[in-house]
């Protein structure tokens, strides 16, 4: 049995989820418009803003496939009405962002500054406070593709366990070592 493949999904007012011959979902809202194509062991039937999923049959591939697609056409819908942000803090003497529209511009403690060309589905800010760590907010209407973004932009200078200097996300923890102990 499938917990996540069986769940409804709510369409909220505003968004509208189509279904061609192919299988490919096109979901359209305020933020924006996705698509994603379906397997054809899924069928998504849309009744009176309530989405429903089915498999074909029971074979182990069809379950997983059948919660994968429920899971990755919910994270359209909220996509496209909420929309998704990621925030990220840089930590570290002297590292410092500035956006210049598409562009992020990192001074990370490398020779030269280091300058990534964002997709136009992704909108940019970066702040600065004095005596606080710059951050960098992400914001768009596709999860996979602000995920990959954070993602290229952390292994830029992951954060390393010692002192804790890197690129982090807002919120994250990360796991502290002990230096070296003083010889006897």
């Amino acid at each position: 049995m499938s917990r996540i493949g069986n769940a409804i999904i709510n369409v909220p007012s505003g968004v509208e989820v189509s279904v061609d011959a192919n299988n490919l979902v096109t979901v359209k809202g305020p933020k924006g418009e996705l698509t994603q194509q379906l397997d054809s062991c899924v069928k998504l039937e849309n009744k009176e803003g309530v989405i429903t999923f089915e498999r074909v049959s029971e074979a182990k591939d069809h379950k997983a496939k059948h919660g994968l697609y429920r899971s990755l056409v919910n994270n359209m819908v909220i996509g496209v009405s909420e929309g998704y942000k990621k925030e990220m803090e840089l930590v570290g003497v002297g590292y410092r962002a500035q956006t210049s529209g598409q562009q992020l511009e990192l001074a990370l403690g490398f020779s030269h500054n280091v300058i990534i060309v964002l997709p136009e589905e992704v909108k940019v800010t970066t702040e600065t406070e004095r005596g606080k760590n710059p951050k960098i907010t992400l914001e768009s209407h596709d999860k996979q593709l602000i995920g990959q973004v954070a993602a290229k932009i952390r292994s830029l200078r992951k954060p390393e366990p010692f002192k804790g200097k890197g690129i982090k996300f807002v919120g994250e923890h990360i796991r502290r070592k002990a230096g070296k102990a003083a010889a006897k």
